[in-house]
C-alpha cells in the first residue's frame, strides 16, 4: 500500500484525546511525515502541531489528508464529509482507518473514479494473499500481541525497532493495524 506523504492530520471535531490515537501515533513516530493538523473547532483535541487549513497545508506540500481519529462504530461523521470532499477536489489523497469505507461516500467515489483523488481505506485489504508455504525465511521476527486495542502492541514494536536501529541492527516495523499502516507502508491489515 503506497500512501503519499507528507500528511495533514484531520482531527475533525473530536474532544476526547483517546479518540485521536491514530493521529497521535503518526505524529509521535513519524513527525517528519506531518505538516500539521486540521481541527474543525477550537475545542477539538490538539496534538500540538500547527493548525492549518487545507490550502495552507497544500502550500506546505501535504499530499494526503489522514482521518486521524477513531470512534465507536468506526463511522465517518456526516459533518466531516464536506471537508473530505473539498480535500479530494484539491487533489489530496485521503486515508482512513475507520470501519466505514471512504468510497461509500458517493461524492468521494465519483472524484476517485474521475482521477481527482486516491482513497485509502487502510482497515480493508482487498487483494488476494498467497497461502503460507512453511519454507524458512531469512531474519528474525518479534510478534507483539494483546487482548484488546490500545494496549501498546504497536508502541512496543516501534520502540523495539528504534532501539535496534540505534544499535545498528537492521530492523523493520511491519504493521497490521490502521495506525501502523499509516506510519509504515510495509503492512497488511489483520482486521476488518
Amino acid at each position: 500500500m503506497s500512501i503519499a506523504q507528507p500528511y495533514l492530520l484531520f482531527l475533525g471535531d473530536v474532544t476526547d484525546p483517546i479518540a485521536a490515537k491514530t493521529a497521535r501515533g503518526i505524529a509521535l513516530w513519524r513527525p517528519d511525515s506531518c505538516v500539521g493538523q486540521l481541527r474543525l473547532t477550537p475545542e477539538t483535541v490538539s496534538l500540538g502541531l500547527s493548525d492549518l487549513s487545507l490550502e495552507q497545508a497544500k502550500s506546505k506540500g501535504a499530499q494526503t489528508l489522514v482521518i486521524g481519529t477513531a470512534n465507536a462504530g468506526g463511522v465517518i461523521p456526516k459533518a466531516w464529509q464536506e471537508t473530505l470532499i473539498k480535500a479530494a477536489k484539491m487533489g489530496y489523497e485521503i486515508a482512513s482507518g475507520m470501519h466505514s469505507r471512504l468510497a461509500d461516500i458517493p461524492e468521494l467515489a465519483k472524484l476517485e473514479d474521475a482521477g481527482q483523488t486516491k482513497l485509502h481505506d487502510v482497515r480493508h485489504y482487498d487483494e488476494t494473499l498467497d497461502v503460507g508455504n512453511g519454507k524458512p525465511r531469512q531474519g528474525k521476527r518479534v510478534l507483539t500481541v494483546g487482548t484488546d486495542c490500545s494496549v501498546g502492541k504497536m508502541f512496543s514494536a516501534l520502540a523495539l525497532e528504534k532501539a535496534l536501529k540505534e544499535l545498528d541492527v537492521d530492523a523493520r516495523f511491519k504493521a497490521t493495524g490502521q495506525t501502523g499502516i499509516l506510519i509504515e507502508a510495509l503492512a497488511c491489515p489483520s482486521m476488518r
